[in-house]
């Protein structure tokens, strides 16, 4: 099965499922359990945080392995030799990833947890939810890249091209960059239990989803995405589980300053119109189709915050602001990217001004 293939023979009608359009409303109530069980049963959440091995808490493993999976399943690796059918469009989401996207966050999360907000938040976890600001914007978002670029009518070869490229890049860049940052932001970096975060959370289930994908694909591509549906709600219900436990232990400190959530979500919002921004305009520029300009905007703003919360619970733990800061992501993802591909398809028009008719897709 060729990426082209399986481009084309994806659903074309933009689909996105029940759980996906009201995940923020799902992180709120997940807010709201977990701290309520938090205050319940203190007990019951000590005796989950303390079941580790190797710093690596098993139930949050598991978890995590459930919310990652389904997801990685979709990435094509195949799709690797088409990147140079959209190469202008490929290099401009690549230079926001990698080069824009993680270091502007570094800055935006100095400029406001540091200085603006500091004297609102709790003076010991200040360098915490810089790093978990960091750990939310150095890895692209994989999965949920491909509902945003349906729903503006994206190019879906560029998508899976965009899309594994980056995959493979996030498995040797991932760790540098953010140990880079982390560096420069003066925050210590456990090198041991980050290189294992990278192990258990991106290598391995890139590895496992791999495999399994290519055993989906033998039975046929109506199977392979019968059997992707399915697990869809599993990994958003993975996804939420996880955070309840982690507010469960967040509970106290949020109920002691509930602005917190409200401040962390400040850079993140910027960041992400920044990018998405920063992407369409400079695809304008360089005469790039629309159809490639709208997911280029999109990836280039969006982030895998599943990677981000487990490797924040792994190297900071459940009670970090680096948790935190990273969920704050979850809960406004799906609004956030909404808005992004409405100003998208409502700004064709615009975008298409005074350009040459774009070349379609070979």
């Amino acid at each position: 099965m060729t990426a082209s293939t399986l481009a084309a023979e994806t659903p074309t009608r933009p689909t996105i499922s029940f759980f996906e359009r009201y995940l923020t409303l799902w992180v709120a109530l997940c807010i709201v359990i977990g701290i309520t069980l938090g205050q319940l049963l203190p007990g019951f959440f000590q005796e989950v945080a303390s079941l580790e091995i190797a710093k690596v808490n098993i139930p949050v493993g598991v978890l995590i392995w459930v919310m990652i999976v389904p997801m990685l399943l979709k990435i094509d690796f195949s799709a690797l030799n088409q990147v140079t059918s959209h190469w202008q469009g490929i290099g401009v989401t690549l230079f926001i990833n990698w080069a824009v996207k993680p270091f502007s966050m570094a800055l935006l999360a100095w400029f406001f947890i540091r200085q603006v907000f500091a004297p609102y938040l709790p003076s010991e976890q200040l360098d915490s939810y810089v790093a978990g600001l960091i750990l939310l914007a150095a890895a692209p978002c994989t999965a949920m890249v491909f509902v945003w670029s349906q729903l503006c009518k994206g190019d879906p070869y560029f998508t899976l091209s965009q899309v594994a490229l980056n995959d493979a890049i996030m498995v040797v860049a991932f760790a540098p960059v953010v140990a880079l940052l982390l560096g420069l932001s003066s925050i210590t970096v456990p090198w041991d239990t980050l290189l294992v975060s990278v192990g258990l959370y991106i290598v391995v289930p890139v590895a496992i989803a791999q495999v399994w994908r290519k055993q989906l694909l033998r039975r046929g591509i109506g199977h392979f995405h019968a059997v992707t549906a399915k697990l869809g709600p599993l990994s958003i219900g993975a996804l939420l589980l996880t955070l309840v436990l982690l507010f469960a232990f967040q509970g106290e400190a949020i109920l002691e300053q509930p602005l917190v959530i409200g401040l962390l979500a400040v850079p993140i919002f910027i960041q992400v119109v920044l990018n998405a921004s920063l992407a369409y305009v400079f695809n304008r520029k360089l005469g790039v189709a629309h159809c490639v300009a709208g997911p280029s905007a999109l990836i280039g703003a969006s982030n895998f915050f599943e990677l981000a919360v487990a490797t924040a619970i792994s190297l900071f733990g459940f009670q970090s602001g680096a948790a935190l800061a990273t969920v704050v992501g979850v809960l406004i993802e799906v609004p956030l990217m909404l808005a992004v591909v409405a100003v998208v398809k409502r700004t064709q028009p615009w975008y298409e001004a005074h350009q040459p008719a774009p070349q379609k897709s070979a």
